[in-house]
């Protein structure tokens, strides 16, 4: 069963800068998201990338700032983040972008404060 584990979290002054990756235990060709949960919200997409790398999705939030890359030859997706904000503090979670989720990993937290 596929097995997702996200890495690279952590604490950042605001305009900072952090990169996630996201390991996937199975080689597979889907469309691939990163999701965050702050406390007391709902998880919320922010970002996708389509199977061939292209195209891409940002939510409005993260737009401009946040960029979403894979590596298919190691199983990996990534997030970079630049120009942090307070309000990006949340636990970052990689999946699916569409249909049946697998099972969510441990996250990746990211706290933004100065």
């Amino acid at each position: 069963q596929m097995q997702l584990v996200e890495s690279g979290g952590g604490s950042a002054q605001p305009g900072g800068s952090l990169r996630l990756s996201c390991l996937m235990t199975e080689t597979v060709f889907v469309s691939m998201a990163w999701y965050r949960q702050a406390p007391g919200k709902e998880r919320e997409l922010v970002a996708s990338i389509s199977r061939g790398g292209t195209p891409t999705f940002y939510a409005g939030s993260v737009k401009g700032r946040f960029t979403i890359s894979r590596d298919d030859a190691k199983n990996l997706v990534y997030l970079q983040m630049n120009n942090l904000k307070p309000e990006d503090t949340a636990g970052y979670y990689c999946n699916r972008a569409s249909g049946n989720v697998w099972p969510w990993g441990q996250g990746a937290q990211v706290t933004v404060s100065s």
